[in-house]
């Protein structure tokens, strides 16, 4: 941690929402400080007040949301100063890249045009040098083709350039203050890495100071120099961050570590210790420690009062009565439970998929010529087969032809070329000619359960519509079975009337796995289904899908990008390139020895809780 004069100090921050059923608070007591040149991450469940800190600091926060507190920019306040003055300082002096790029570049505008807008207003360029400023730029970030993606709209881009265009957008004026909220969440490996590797060179070059809010502990191992970990909008430790995942001293950091998967080591059992219970209610008053309800470490005094936050190791605070009986995260608890042992039946194949081959474009193959572009391959000549009770997993980068492979499996999508095979019998090639119990053997999940779930249908209409379509019955036999489900992924009776917005992230794709499970399949492909959630929701779902195939017999096609979820959950790998099959094996075997040059740099770029300092 560097000594010098922080370029953003923040002092009891605290942020007050006002609704209907009375004050939120959502931060309390909030301080720290980034020195110039420092990277300062905040980690922590969703909902515990991350986000919230980082708009704070940006002064970005309006009714209903009350801010309190001290947050100072090189010494000047900013709560305090009036919208005009923010807006001089935004994009120029203090720069902000959100999680979803989708929702912050205007749908309307040319990604080019939206940086050269601040590059004008900033920097007073004139439109020719703004523009060559503008390729730049994107040629920093790595977008292929900088000049042709100036001229697109954002809807023409992948998810992973619609980020990089955000982050040269936040990187246009070479801020002094940079607050990075998830940035490379729903990325590849090799993007985020290099994303990361920006971040770096951007702190080198300026001497940035950098507030860096993620639940990815690997990449804050990685890029940052000091870290908070947040819980219930609380600091409930801080310090250097080699130092707190070493010796963490708070328990919930100790779970945080507990509950991750690991890509440098095989796994131990198929179980993850997840944190059982939830976040308490923000707006309650807080009369003991904010963890005791779910922390096995909890004493009475844990509940009759809230912990102080005090400095126990020399440079590290701590929100917890009993920090130096923390253990190390390597020790493995006692209560850790063990999952049923597994008999993978690769003798027989459930889902067989022999060349397939799917070229966008192709209904309009009489246009090709006069529009001058041929159809894009987006997988070429792909054969597969999973084993009863196996997970199969898919990994490549953004646009390697995974979701088109998934999609294609499961009949969304009409192969070019090539067969897919349920239990040995050959599949139509038009999807629509499938059968309705072929689809029932055969589900998806998919990442974004936003987007898959209707909003204006109830949960139990969500999980008793496959039964409608493939089990009949009467509406009570649905609702029954309904609830057995939702027990059946640890959510309950009682979510059955809740809308899709009464719902957390992880809720709504547990009631996404529910819908895909209540069919009873033999195969269920999982694009990117922990992608977006935090370690310890994504431990509870990868638990999940490990018990309901322990229990129900499915297989698997596990389509991810975070090889460290993979090594946990995979009996097999297979790693796609530009949509061809470049390698294939035992997940162990890949991992340990991988063959093709591709694989070696996917495992390369994937980021560890080791710090740069102990590799």
């Amino acid at each position: 941690m560097t000594t010098a004069a922080p370029l953003l100090d923040v002092r009891d921050l605290e942020v007050v929402y006002r609704t209907a059923r009375g004050p939120v608070n959502a931060v309390r007591g909030v301080s720290f400080a980034v020195a110039p040149g420092e990277i300062f991450g905040l980690v922590g469940e969703s909902g515990s007040g991350k986000s919230t800190v980082g708009l704070a600091v940006m002064g970005a926060l309006r009714p209903p949301a009350a801010v309190r507190g001290d947050v100072r920019y090189r010494g000047e306040p900013l709560l305090t100063k009036s919208p005009a003055a923010l807006r001089a300082l935004w994009g120029r002096k203090l720069s902000i890249v959100f999680q979803n790029p989708g929702s912050t570049l205007n749908p309307v505008l040319r990604a080019g045009a939206q940086v050269m807008e601040v590059l004008q207003e900033h920097e007073g360029l004139d439109r020719a040098a703004a523009f060559a400023r503008t390729v730049e730029l994107f040629d920093a970030v790595q977008l292929p083709d900088p000049a042709g993606v100036a001229g697109k709209y954002p809807h023409q881009l992948s998810g992973g350039q619609q980020q990089r265009v955000s982050i040269a957008m936040a990187l246009a004026c070479d801020p002094d203050l940079l607050v990075m909220d998830e940035p490379t969440t729903g990325l590849d490996v090799t993007t985020e890495a290099r994303i990361l590797e920006l971040v770096r060179s951007l702190r080198a070059r300026t001497g940035a100071a950098i507030l860096y809010i993620s639940h990815n502990l690997a990449v804050i191992a990685q890029l940052c120099d000091a870290v908070g970990v947040m819980y219930a909008g609380e600091l409930v430790e801080t310090g250097p961050v080699a130092e707190v995942f070493a010796r963490p001293t708070h328990p919930y950091t100790l779970a945080l570590l507990r509950c991750l998967p690991r890509v440098d080591a095989p796994s131990a059992q198929r179980l993850l210790p997840a944190i059982e219970g939830a976040l308490p209610d923000p707006a309650a008053p807080v009369t003991q420690c904010q963890f005791a309800a779910r922390c096995p470490m909890a004493e009475d005094r844990c509940r009759r009062e809230p912990p102080p936050l005090v400095e126990g190791l020399p440079g590290r605070t701590s929100r917890c009565f009993f920090w130096e009986k923390v253990p190390a995260p390597d020790a493995v608890p006692a209560e850790r439970v063990r999952a049923a042992s597994r008999t993978v039946d690769t003798g027989t194949a459930v889902l067989e998929a022999h060349g397939l081959t799917h070229e966008y474009g192709m209904p309009g193959r009489r246009l090709v010529p006069v529009l001058g572009a041929p159809p894009l391959r987006a997988l070429d000549n792909v054969s597969l087969a999973v084993g009863g009770r196996e997970t199969l997993a898919i990994i490549g980068e953004s646009g390697s032809g995974k979701t088109t492979l998934g999609r294609c499996l499961v009949g969304l999508l009409r192969p070019t070329a090539g067969d897919v095979m349920l239990r040995g019998h050959t599949l139509p090639r038009r999807p629509e000619r499938w059968t309705r119990s072929t689809r029932r053997h055969m589900q998806i999940v998919f990442q974004n359960p936003d987007l898959t779930l209707n909003p204006r249908r109830t949960v139990f209409e969500a999980v008793a519509r496959p039964l409608e379509l493939f089990g009949g019955g009467t509406r009570e036999d649905r609702r029954r079975r309904a609830a057995a489900m939702l027990e059946a992924v640890k959510l309950g009776a009682r979510y059955l009337d809740r809308l899709p917005h009464q719902l957390s992230g992880g809720e709504r794709q547990r009631v996404a796995i529910a819908r895909a499970f209540a069919a009873d399949p033999d195969i269920v492909v999982c694009d990117e289904p922990t992608s977006a959630l935090d370690v310890s929701v994504q431990a509870a779902i990868l638990n999940l899908l490990a018990v309901l195939q322990d229990s129900r017999g499915v297989s698997y096609v596990f389509i991810s990008h975070d090889l460290s979820v993979v090594r946990h959950l995979a009996d097999r790998v297979m790693v796609i390139y530009r949509g061809s099959v470049v390698e294939e094996g035992r997940t162990e075997d890949v991992f340990a020895s991988p063959r093709d040059a591709y694989t070696k740099a996917l495992l390369a770029a994937v980021p560890t809780l080791k710090t740069p300092a102990e590799t």
